[in-house]
């Protein structure tokens, strides 16, 4: 982003000193480098060397102090930065807080490797938390005012896609600056068209774009061969499908190929082993029965207040298609449903009994699912477990449905933090376009943060 369109951006919030100053410090960084990304990376190091400053002046001399706080900033930042980029998905939190574990831990190393530091091992810990904290604050505030401009090359339908799909996700950090394409056409959803193809490296050069999406095959090859030749400017390329996922944490079923899915058997793609998820499993699911015992012996009783049995046994499918009987106490009147029509489950159901409905509202009726865990038949973080009556029906609905099964359905997964109930198909391909993402990118980490937005959404009532 430019000093200019930072500007523009400031000028419609309501604190003319704050925006002085903010105008004042991005324009002492403009001398330097002309661009925000100066501003960005000096204040995301700044908030990294004044707490670890603090950490060590007390122990070295002040040369010492100095010298050695500078060291660990850059290990710290290299470790900020990893995390940052690989989990932007995710919020400016997670990212961080994974930067800050990442740098802990290199930091910890350092200390036990270089004679005479010997940092307590609870200012340092006090110290990772004010790195955390700053950071985490600054990337939420850098995301607000510095969005990354995004040049979009080839079919300039795809701008209006694109910007529709901005417009719906509030706190994006991107913005679509125009359209290069070869048909001379006007612009797509107010975005004007910047040029052709050929003229590519000019209008690169002169809108210093952060993301190039490349958005069909046709242009991509004569396109790669101009951008190639500004191999030195600082932007990223990308398709539509990696746009989103990057952006939007999901993956975009219109423009998805069977090819997308040779990644998650690509030779560099790192496994998220069957151990691993295991393990993970086993040791919340067991700490989960423990905790909701007590609870879970008031509420069942109160599901007896209705005609019925306390649990609710159903068949789901479960990884590669196989048949389970999962649990779940029981929400809805005894034969809600007509033998042989089955029916989606609805956020307001009118089967559902007064205290069912708390329990949904509550998710308490997924307790006993954390024994189906235990079995082995679910994970704890996954796609949720549909019902084999609407199998044919999705499949021919939605595309690419069948591939969720590659993986163990879960308690909660993204696209249950991401969306509300699915309904009908239109629903559940957003869904799955949510489940797809998860399915490439699960890994420990991302299964620790969706665990922390369910607790989060339930807790406050700030999610799905």
């Amino acid at each position: 982003m430019s000093i200019d369109s930072l500007a523009r951006r400031l000028e419609g919030h309501s604190h003319p000193t704050v925006i002085d100053s903010l105008l004042r410090g991005v324009s002492s960084f403009a001398a330097v480098g002309g661009n925000v990304r100066w501003l960005v990376a000096g204040g995301r190091a700044a908030l990294i060397w004044l707490p670890v400053y603090a950490l060590l002046a007390h122990e070295l001399s002040s040369f010492g102090a100095v010298a050695t706080t500078s060291l660990v900033t850059g290990v710290w930042l290299v470790a900020l930065r990893a995390g940052l980029s690989t989990y932007f998905t995710l919020g400016p939190a997670v990212a961080s807080a994974v930067g800050t574990a990442s740098g802990l831990v290199a930091v910890s190393a350092i200390d036990l490797w270089m004679p005479g530091l010997n940092l307590d091992a609870v200012k340092l810990a006090e110290t990772a938390l004010a790195v955390f904290v700053l950071s985490a604050a600054w990337e939420h505030f850098i995301r607000i005012i510095a969005k990354r401009r995004v040049l979009i090359v080839g079919t300039s339908g795809v701008a209006a896609v694109v910007v529709e799909e901005l417009a719906h996700a509030e706190h994006a950090p991107f913005t679509v600056i125009g359209v290069v394409d070869d048909e001379d056409a006007p612009g797509s959803a107010g975005m004007p068209r910047l040029g052709s193809i050929p003229e590519l490296s000019l209008i690169v050069d002169a809108q210093r774009p952060d993301i190039v999406l490349l958005t069909d095959e046709k242009t991509s090859g004569p396109a790669l061969d101009r951008l190639l030749s500004l191999a030195t400017v600082d932007f990223k390329v990308g398709g539509v499908p990696h746009f989103f996922e990057h952006a939007f944490g999901r993956v975009p079923l219109t423009y998805l190929t069977p090819a997308w899915f040779m990644s998650m058997l690509h030779l560099r793609q790192k496994p998220y082993t069957r151990v691993t998820k295991r393990a993970f499993d086993l040791l919340v699911s067991s700490i989960g029965l423990l905790l909701i015992a007590p609870p879970f012996l008031l509420v069942a009783p109160l599901v007896r207040t209705t005609r019925g049995p306390i649990f609710y046994r159903q068949t789901r499918l479960g990884e590669r298609g196989r048949h389970f009987t999962m649990y779940k106490l029981r929400t809805m009147r005894q034969n809600a449903e007509e033998p042989g029509h089955p029916l989606f489950a609805e956020e307001r159901d009118p089967r559902a009994t007064r205290i069912g409905r708390f329990l949904r509202k509550t998710h308490l009726d997924e307790v006993p699912q954390l024994w189906n865990v235990l079995r082995g038949d679910m994970s704890i973080v996954g796609p949720r477990p549909e019902r084999p009556e609407f199998v044919e029906l999705l499949e021919e609905s939605v595309p690419f449905w069948t591939r969720r099964l590659l993986v163990k359905p879960g308690i909660t997964g993204w696209a249950q933090v991401q969306c509300g109930y699915a309904h009908d198909p239109e629903t559940t391909a957003d869904k799955l376009s949510y489940d797809l993402w998860y399915l490439r990118n699960r890994n420990v980490v991302i299964d620790l943060a969706i665990c922390a937005k369910t607790f989060s959404a339930l807790l406050f009532r700030s999610g799905r």
